[in-house]
């Protein structure tokens, strides 16, 4: 059986055996070709296509959920057009990453861009915020995927060094995502209706759907013969989906010492329980022990982790923040956030560009994340007493930080594994990465719903429309007390990182010449 040389560092050669090395060598020989300029920019546009669904999904609900809670008449449940979405995607990613290794990268992430397309016509026809909640989950199924999944073919066609480089085309797409989308969910909901930021979702899904069955033909095929560890699937969903819902109802739906939130917490305790047990025991389990050792990987997973989460966290709960307290609409709060998107933007650009250039590429990430965790404390201690524009400022500067360590944690995590392991690596990332996601929402839902109903507020619709500041704002004081903690554990984490060089473009990335799937 002959090897193909794979896209990325010093393991990069694997062999492929059974149907895939059958239907190459009924072609004849291997045709060792790497992927010219024009076909790299053809896959990166399907690719980039893709990842703006994600991206404008997280950022286009943002300022259309205080409208949502109050046109549904559910403001109680709002957060569960958040956290359901969370939960799905975050539970499924891993499975992506495992599937793709086998399946191969192309078939998944199709399936992806249609049940996120399906889940957002559900969304658009949803009558309660329970159907909404439902529909956000069946979105999140899809969503788990496209944005790990694109991560990781990149991986496949462009060596670490190339892959920062092209973090300015990668930012283009959240810069876009990140300004109109709070402006667009802002404006619709208020001016029209909000069932249109999902109904938007469906035209860009077509076209991502039409761009990547096409271009993604041309990747090169390196997926080996895998066994899903199914068992080990099982328990991972269900041990998050339980924490994530004893997070979201302790303190808000009913008392943490509660026997639903304690049973919650207990079940989620014996499933992970029993999923690590798994991943011991597992001939083949579904992230692989050799992955989650990894130093490397456990800092870079654990830094995004808290970085991504903060930032999910504000992206959902400062539009309520500015609503309710600074008393802006909800077009305004939508022009007000995009400071706050566009700086993880610029982060991610700055940090891309520092490990292109510089050997010690950590600097600058750390840095700004320094800078980052003092505009955090400032809008904690000072909140609403700050004027509009040094807010604006604070919010801008807390993002540039917290946007450095996402591409930075991608492509050192790629650049430490074997190639063979780039999509459940990958995956294992963004699922930890969501994970804190989740969990940070569900933390800073309870500070918000939890300390309102026990401050007397417990019309949380009122305190939507403004009817008590003063509550709200104190309330906030401890969100950004929270945000500040789990800045200050990336800033950790990050620095505990190593900085390993990034591997150089192999002389040769080959592709069969039976590129379809």
């Amino acid at each position: 059986m002959r090897a193909i040389e794979l896209a990325d560092g010093p393991e990069a050669r694997a062999a492929i055996p059974g149907p895939e090395a059958a239907s190459a060598s009924s072609t004849g020989d291997r045709i060792e070709k790497r992927l010219d300029r024009h076909e790299i920019r053809a896959i990166v546009a399907g690719l980039m296509a893709a990842m703006l669904l994600a991206a404008l999904d997280q950022t286009i609900v943002a300022t259309a959920m205080p409208t949502i809670g109050l046109e549904l008449g559910d403001a109680t449940n709002l957060p569960w057009i958040v956290t359901a979405y969370l939960l799905a995607s975050t539970a499924v990613t891993p499975l992506y990453g495992k599937l793709s290794d086998i399946h191969g990268r192309r078939v998944m992430l199709l399936i992806a861009i249609t049940v996120f397309s399906l889940g957002s016509l559900a969304c658009a026809l949803a009558p309660t915020m329970i159907a909404l909640a439902l529909a956000r989950a069946l979105q999140g199924i899809g969503g788990g995927g496209l944005i790990a999944l694109s991560q990781t073919i990149l991986a496949d066609i462009m060596s670490p060094k190339e892959r920062a480089g092209y973090q300015v085309y990668i930012a283009g797409v959240f810069a876009t995502a990140s300004v109109a989308g709070p402006l667009l969910g802002g404006v619709l909901a208020q001016h029209f209706h909000w069932s249109l930021i999902f109904w938007i979702n469906l035209p860009i899904g077509f076209l991502a759907f039409l761009l990547t069955n096409d271009k993604l033909k041309l990747l090169p095929r390196h997926e080996r013969r895998h066994r899903l560890d199914y068992p080990g699937a099982v328990l991972l969903v269900l041990g998050s989906t339980a924490l994530l819902l004893a997070l979201s109802r302790g303190g808000v739906h009913e008392p943490w010492l509660s026997v639903p939130v304690l049973g919650l917490l207990g079940a989620a305790f014996v499933f992970s329980l029993g999923f690590a047990v798994r991943l011991m025991t597992a001939a083949e389990p579904l992230i692989p022990t050799t992955v989650l050792a990894n130093r490397i990987v456990a800092c870079a997973t654990l830094a995004a982790c808290f970085a991504m989460g903060t930032f999910i966290g504000l992206t959902i709960y400062v539009p309520i923040f500015l609503e309710g307290v600074v008393g802006l609409t909800a077009s305004q709060s939508g022009l007000a956030l995009v400071p706050l998107m566009a700086g993880t933007v610029t982060g991610a650009t700055l940090s891309g560009r520092s490990m292109l250039y510089f050997r010690h590429y950590k600097r600058v990430p750390l840095a700004m994340m320094g800078v980052s965790l003092a505009a955090c404390a400032l809008l904690a201690v000072y909140g609403r007493d700050l004027p509009f524009w040094l807010m604006e400022t604070a919010l801008a500067f807390l993002s540039i930080g917290l946007g450095t360590i996402l591409p930075l944690s991608t492509i050192t995590i790629q650049n430490a594994v074997a190639p063979h392991q780039l999509g459940i690596a990958t995956a294992a990332m963004n699922f930890f990465r969501s994970l804190g996601g989740a969990l940070i929402v569900a933390v800073f839902g309870t500070i918000v719903l939890g300390a309102a109903v026990g401050g007397g507020g417990a019309d949380v619709e009122s305190l939507l429309r403004g009817a008590d500041p003063a509550l709200l704002a104190a309330t906030f004081r401890h969100v950004f007390m929270a945000a500040c903690l789990c800045l200050l554990l990336a800033f950790v984490f990050l620095a505990l990182l190593e900085e390993r060089p990034l591997g150089e473009r192999p002389k040769s990335a080959a592709r069969e010449a039976t590129v379809g799937e």
